[in-house]
């Protein structure tokens, strides 16, 4: 904890304490589906800048690799910035970063532009408002109900695609691509006025009863970085989260594109995918219940199944496009897409807690980072050298198994 948020002893009251705590849930979900929502909207973006521009898949798609690889390169920086100045000046500045990378996409003419500003800059902007960030504010108030608090943040994922892409497509049709980058930047810059006059002593110096309890553990349970990186489930961690995201996002990043091309109009194909908001808020939760019925393992191995049934849909879809299989896919891969997140993260913060655990977990989640990236990259590459979605299907089905196996063999993950 920062030296300017000391615990919260003026809250005398656990009513009060609870109406605070879900006050911090509110405000880290209302980042989340910004953050989320923003950078996935590219997706929808992807063939208007494409067709305007006459540049192939793979050139385009590295826009939005370049967005989680620089999410996830500086999920570190983001921690120990975290760690050392507050929620305030680092929520501050990831809608800064936001809104000013958008506007300045809105007049990018050459494809380096696009990389820098919806690349870099969205994706550094991405990580101070995402997972990172809020995921140590809500430690600081949920203690052990974290899995929880963790399943109702990360389902704003969902919660992003389901308003934003759809918004995406409208804004696109209606005033054209360019404008719609603008009305993006202008809405995330107006927000900051409203979050810099947030009660931040308050909201960030967390309950006092679980934050007495961290301290007093800091003694026998302050991990450090090398000694976190010299641990198995430190790299169990960090590759389950690696391959994963290449699964994910070699699909995510192109499955607006590939409901169009197997058939289904534009705007229909960003509402089908938006509507995966819906399930994954849904699989969340349910992911999580199940979690303290059946336990963290299982519950994992049955995501992973699920994802994998989604993706055997997925390929189905280009032979029988109709809205039965589409369902499908939409209800079983969207729903599990994001979640194993809580209880992965939930897992990484029980095992490495202590003073530097914004710099573990930030560090860990450079795997979810580069697997994003070259998930993204690696399938536009795909399906440029094949011009075919089948081996993009197989690559992501392949991380898919090698996502799931350390919670087969490592026992830290197996507990």
């Amino acid at each position: 904890m920062d030296q300017n948020t000391p615990p919260n002893d003026t809250l005398a009251t656990p009513a009060k304490q609870s109406r605070v705590a879900l006050n911090v849930l509110a405000l880290c979900f209302v980042l989340s589906v910004l953050g989320r929502g923003l950078s996935d909207s590219f997706t929808v973006f992807l063939k208007p800048i494409s067709e305007n521009f006459g540049w192939d898949r793979a050139s385009v798609v590295s826009v939005y690799s370049l967005t989680w690889l620089a999410s996830g390169l500086t999920a570190p920086l983001v921690g120990r910035l975290f760690d050392r100045s507050g929620p305030r000046v680092v929520y501050a500045l990831g809608l800064s970063l936001l809104g000013c990378a958008f506007l300045t996409a809105s007049r990018a003419e050459q494809l380096w532009q696009f990389q820098l500003s919806v690349g870099l800059c969205v994706g550094f902007g991405t990580a101070l408002i995402g997972n990172v960030s809020n995921s140590i504010l809500l430690g600081r108030w949920f203690g052990p109900r974290l899995p929880t608090a963790m399943a109702v943040m990360y389902s704003a994922t969902g919660a992003g695609l389901l308003l934003l892409l759809p918004l995406s497509q409208v804004l696109i049709d209606r005033i054209g691509w360019r404008e719609a980058y603008q009305v993006f930047g202008a809405g995330a810059l107006c927000l900051l006025v409203p979050l810099v006059f947030l009660p931040w002593r308050l909201l960030a110096g967390g309950s006092p009863h679980i934050v007495r309890k961290a301290q007093a553990g800091l003694a026998e349970e302050g991990w450090t970085l090398l000694a976190a990186m010299r641990h198995h489930a430190f790299w169990a961690l960090f590759s389950t989260f690696f391959f994963t995201a290449v699964a994910m996002y070699a699909l995510t990043a192109q499955i607006v594109a590939y409901l169009i091309d197997v058939g289904f109009p534009p705007l229909q194909a960003a509402t089908a995918w938006g509507f995966s908001g819906v399930a994954l808020f849904v699989g969340m939760l349910g992911v999580s219940t199940l979690d303290g019925i059946i336990g963290r393992r299982p519950s994992v191995l049955f995501s992973y199944g699920v994802s994998i049934i989604g993706i055997i849909l997925l390929w189905l879809l280009q032979w029988y496009p109709n809205y039965w299989l589409l369902t499908g896919f939409i209800i079983s891969f969207g729903s599990m897409i994001g979640s194993r997140g809580p209880l992965i993260t939930a897992t990484a913060l029980k095992i490495f807690r202590g003073e530097r655990v914004g710099t573990i977990y930030g560090t860990i989640m450079i795997g979810s980072g580069l697997g994003s990236a070259l998930g993204s990259w690696g399938g536009g590459l795909i399906h440029d050298w094949t011009h075919s979605y089948n081996p993009l299907i197989a690559f992501a089905l392949v991380n898919v198994v090698l996502g799931l196996i350390p919670f087969l063999v490592v026992p830290a993950l197996r507990r």
